[in-house]
């Protein structure tokens, strides 16, 4: 079925690459435009490096190649007067608001609960779960003046069960679930439906890199393929990682009107992990 969000505009943070790169093209495959906003640096303590302007553009090059419009800006999902400039230019420009997807997020290295320092609680919370917050504020009101839409949050498995060594990203995506839920109850007079997505590890620069590759394996020089089997553990279907692709596929299912009277649910494309 083509066409399945066409005349739509969807907004979407963290689009310059990985998952919200992803959301950004199926989503114009499907007939949507695009608002994306990314930030466009380096989060210390991440492991991995941050998305880039380049990274931006690219995915503006790929949207705009579908023959959709997009308008991406660079802005932090901590600033929530950012992310509403953003919002409300990319409406005023696109005539509307129907699909938001609060994508943005950060990964950790790991740390004890105890031992972790305050700034790393801080900014894991900060952008994980203040930035999706920020998100809906900003977005809400033009899903009200459409006259209804769909907000996907997008947590983690680490939403739905613990992780030792990461506290802070699952107290962040446990929290993800109980705005979703909140939000689904408040919102769904105006018809917006509000769900989360709940991946297992995805083939994206979050966990491809030599921080990630060293927590799993114990050492500091192990490589992809020797992460691979290590990652597949976690997994009840024997695959080390989904794709970008197979979140942005649930996100799209959320999005249409094959999923118009889903709303208040935790959706994992996980694999399997969370019944291990």
């Amino acid at each position: 079925m083509a066409g399945r969000v066409q005349g739509k505009v969807a907004f979407i943070t963290g689009a310059a690459r990985g998952q919200g790169r992803s959301h950004a093209i199926r989503l114009a495959q499907e007939g949507a435009d695009i608002i994306a906003i990314d930030l466009n640096e380096d989060v210390p303590g991440t492991g991995s490096p941050g998305a880039t302007d380049a990274d931006l553009a690219e995915t503006v090059k790929q949207v705009e190649a579908l023959d959709r419009r997009i308008l991406a800006t660079k802005a932090d999902v901590r600033d929530y007067a950012a992310v509403k400039k953003a919002v409300d230019e990319g409406v005023a420009e696109l005539g509307r608001l129907d699909i938001v997807s609060a994508n943005a997020g950060i990964a950790s290295l790991p740390h004890l609960a105890h031992e972790m320092e305050e700034d790393t609680w801080k900014t894991m919370i900060d952008i994980n779960l203040t930035g999706v917050w920020h998100t809906a504020k900003a977005t809400i009101p033009h899903l009200i003046a459409a006259g209804g839409g769909a907000l996907v949050l997008t947590s983690s498995a680490a939403g739905l069960q613990p992780y030792a060594n990461i506290a802070h990203y699952v107290a962040a995506k446990h929290g993800v679930v109980g705005l979703m839920k909140t939000l689904a109850l408040e919102l769904a007079p105006h018809h917006i439906r509000v769900n989360s997505l709940h991946p297992t590890q995805v083939d994206t620069p979050m966990i491809q890199n030599p921080a990630t590759y060293a927590l799993f394996t114990g050492r500091p020089d192990s490589t992809r393929e020797e992460f691979e089997p290590i990652s597949q553990e976690m997994n009840a279907l024997p695959i080390p990682w989904v794709d970008a692709v197979d979140i942005s596929n649930a996100l799209l299912f959320l999005a249409s009107d094959e999923g118009r009277y889903i709303t208040g649910v935790t959706l994992p494309v996980d694999a399997g992990t969370l019944i291990k």
